[in-house]
């Protein structure tokens, strides 16, 4: 039985979540943390060495569904945490995107990939920006409306709202992950955010600070200046938190971090899952996560997109 594989980065948001999905400014970078998925023809669904009811997962009926399929035969590998804000699901999307493309003869086309995974984390869930997506598929690190860019990689539109993505050079930085332990599911936090913002104008303020200290915080990260990019990384955090989509246990995390960092903050859809800290002190990071009850991740961008695994 020939079998094709693919495997494609998780993610964390720098700068700029929720606001994103009104429109707004938004900075993520990849991780070297992958999500892999080797898929092969089968008569049967099949996961992980065990028939399995599609419906359970919807984001590969999504992708299957794309193509035509109706079986297959699926097996996943990941060092990412699903619930933890690290693009998880974004990853699984764009690796059996590209597995299943390759297993069909299709060409590598990463807009291609980028589209399908995005329909297929937008039908799962409901709501949402392409950003998680787009950086599983390009790597590196990726910019969303971000108005001097002139380096668009593609456009993405969705229920009236349209997202410019384009590349962010990024140096090489050290981040540590705190992992809460506490899994959130992206769609309800989104949802409440809009309802908020819909029915508040401070909240739709507030939505607003979060795109410009963004904005400012994107030219402190190309010039690799971590001074001012940690202090737009706590004044993000702040915001997040006004919004309502912090809690005790990120909160706990920040503070402990920031000792020994240049800033710290939630990251991802946020009610538990990680935080992140740009530090040039890893391990002391680390230790302070752990003495809060976290699960600390030392993680370096720069880390390649999408990709065949032979």
């Amino acid at each position: 039985m020939k079998t094709f594989s693919a495997s494609a980065p998780g993610k964390f948001v720098v700068l700029g979540e929720h606001a994103v999905v009104f429109g707004k400014p938004a900075v993520a970078l990849a991780i070297d943390r992958r999500f892999k998925c080797t898929v092969s023809e089968d008569d049967a669904f099949i996961v992980n060495g065990e028939k399995d009811d599609i419906n359970k997962h919807p984001h590969v009926k999504h992708i299957m569904d794309i193509h035509g399929l109706k079986t297959i035969n699926l097996t996943s590998e990941s060092n990412l945490p699903s619930g933890a804000g690290l693009g998880s699901s974004a990853a699984l999307c764009a690796a059996l995107s590209c597995a299943v493309r390759h297993m069909l003869g299709k060409p590598f086309d990463a807009e291609e990939i980028l589209k399908e995974a995005y329909a297929a984390e937008y039908g799962a869930q409901g709501i949402g920006s392409p950003m998680d997506t787009s950086i599983s598929v390009h790597g590196g690190g990726i910019g969303l409306n971000l108005p001097d860019s002139d380096n668009i990689l593609w456009s993405v539109k969705n229920r009236g709202q349209k997202w410019d993505v384009c590349d962010v050079h990024t140096p090489e930085m050290t981040f540590v992950i705190g992992f809460t332990g506490k899994r959130a599911l992206t769609g309800p936090l989104v949802e409440k955010v809009r309802r908020y913002r819909d029915s508040n104008r401070f909240a739709k303020d507030i939505v607003d600070e979060i795109g410009s200290v963004t904005l400012e915080g994107v030219d402190a990260l190309r010039e690799g200046n971590k001074v001012k990019l940690g202090k737009f990384m706590t004044d993000n955090h702040k915001l997040l938190s006004i919004l309502g989509v912090s809690c005790p246990e990120l909160n706990s995390l920040v503070d402990a971090a920031n000792e020994y960092s240049y800033g710290a903050k939630l990251t991802g859809a946020g009610g538990g899952g990680s935080m992140i800290a740009l530090t040039d002190e890893p391990e002391k990071v680390s230790r302070a996560i752990l003495l809060r009850g976290g699960r600390p991740i030392t993680v370096n961008t720069g880390e390649p997109g999408v990709r065949i695994e032979e």
